[in-house]
């Protein structure tokens, strides 16, 4: 079957909707092992045709969904920490009844075996992903020998195999060779793709709890965001820093969704009675606010306003509260300043709820981005500046909130943990690690200032400075 010509199931039938998702399958179970556990060899070929990079890609392909720029599929975070590229188990299914369906088997091929079923529930998240580029989806996935993967790949398999438990006469399983068959073209080049998915794996061994806990945040966050579902809220307070209990600012930043379309607001309070307080340790940016007209308002009306403000839009649905590093925030939110909250959820869950606040943390998501599993966690300036979100007149109130929400959109409507971490900073962490490796330039404020009139600083001795040799360090 040539991935140019994919012929059509009946249009009664197409919708693949109509099959239930009730667990996952790996992507290289269904790549490398379904067609050998056939038993009619007549149903290898269209198989393999179906499933081959270049035709999972193509805008006929059956598991196509409308609108959608390429073959959804899945990924999925186990607990400790590691993901896989997943089909979910309505894809198999649908897959299995498009080729009886349109003539290319004669019954429908049997189901991979039930060992291979990811249930959702060993899952800590599994978020969607798209790809439209047979090269992409080539490097999203890791290639190994049958003997050596399965060996260490799902524990709940192990244990099968030691008990030997029978599989239902309707599974049935291959065994993958050492060496992809001369055949597999397809295989082979997967061969030699980049690792991506499996190289941050291994280096995800050993950073401990912490680091798996944010990535779970991260791609939990990245999963909501997509159901466009709820009201994020970006909130921040400003307090003198001679006395932390007076409150002088208070700024707001909301993205919701009407008819589809994506809305953003956002606010600046002013405690009137406190307007003369100026600060000494951060700078007085009280008056600079960016986003439009700062409202002075007496201490009554401001703790009024942030209680309205929480209180009409969790009436609308689930309300994510979005700080960075939320402690002393929500300290104020709970205080008798303010008594706008009383209990918060710090766990996002699968099907978050109307009327429901959840915390999300932008400083603890950057961490996840950067592959930080220490306790340390980088400020709002540091992580705009890495996101190369321009900022200007930070520390006061409204305009920390609007980057805030700012550098939450840009982590939660980019790819994957892994992928978008490549992505921004390409090749800058070391084969152990997952942390990312930041320059000099891009750390220093001094330095990135250089870097917009004279361009990134390059090593002594490099060509640039008129060096004989070249630099080690690619800028």
């Amino acid at each position: 079957m040539a991935h140019d010509a994919i012929p059509s199931a009946p249009k009664a039938q197409k919708a693949n909707a109509a099959c239930a998702v009730i667990g996952y399958y790996r992507f290289t179970d269904i790549f490398f092992e379904w067609h050998q556990a056939l038993p009619n060899q007549a149903d290898v070929s269209p198989l393999k045709a179906l499933i081959a990079y270049s035709t999972l890609v193509h805008p006929e392909h059956p598991l196509r969904k409308q609108g959608v720029n390429g073959i959804e599929l899945h990924l999925g975070t186990f607990e400790n920490g590691e993901m896989r590229l997943l089909f979910s188990s309505a894809q198999v299914e649908y897959m299995r009844y498009w080729l009886h369906a349109v003539g290319l088997t004669a019954q429908p091929i049997p189901l991979p075996a039930s060992e291979y079923l990811i249930q959702a529930n060993e899952l800590l998240t599994c978020s969607p992903n798209v790809y439209s580029d047979a090269t992409a989806l080539k490097r999203a996935i890791k290639v190994r020998p049958r003997s050596r993967s399965r060996s260490r790949s799902h524990p709940r398999r192990r244990r099968r195999r030691r008990r030997g438990r029978a599989r239902p006469r309707d599974d049935l399983r291959g065994t993958l060779p050492r060496k992809c068959a001369p055949d597999d073209a397809d295989g082979a080049r997967a061969a030699l793709a980049l690792q991506g998915i499996d190289k941050n794996n291994k280096r995800l061994r050993g950073t401990g709890t912490l680091l798996t806990a944010r990535r779970f945040a991260f791609e939990r966050t990245r999963t909501l965001w997509a159901t466009r579902l709820g009201t994020w809220l970006a909130l921040d307070f400003e307090a003198w820093d001679m006395d932390h209990t007076l409150l002088t600012e208070f700024g707001w930043s909301v993205a919701r969704w009407e008819d589809g379309a994506l809305v953003r607001e956002d606010g600046h309070l002013v405690v009137k009675e406190h307007r003369t307080y100026t600060q000494h340790y951060v700078p007085n940016h009280r008056e600079f606010y960016n986003f439009g007209q700062s409202e002075v308002v007496t201490k009554h009306a401001f703790k009024q306003r942030i209680q309205e403000l929480i209180a009409k839009h969790r009436e609308a649905g689930p309300l994510f509260l979005v700080f960075h590093d939320h402690s002393q925030d929500v300290k104020y939110l709970k205080s008798d300043m303010v008594k706008a909250v009383e209990r918060l959820e710090y766990l996002l869950p699968d099907s978050p709820q109307t009327g429901e606040l959840y915390v999300v943390d932008t400083a603890d998501l950057f961490c996840a981005l950067e592959g930080d599993a220490s306790n340390s966690r980088r400020s709002l300036e540091r992580v705009c500046r890495h996101l190369q979100i321009p900022t200007k007149f930070l520390h006061n109130a409204g305009n920390d909130a609007r980057y805030t929400l700012d550098a939450l959109i840009s982590m939660a409507t980019g790819d994957p943990v892994d992928q978008q971490r490549e992505q921004r900073w390409p090749k800058r962490t070391e084969d152990a690690a997952p942390t990312v490796e930041f320059r000099d330039w891009e750390e220093d404020d001094e330095y990135s200032d250089m870097e917009g009139v004279m361009g990134p600083p390059t090593a002594p001795g490099s060509k640039a400075n008129g060096g004989g040799a070249e630099s080690d360090d690619e800028f």
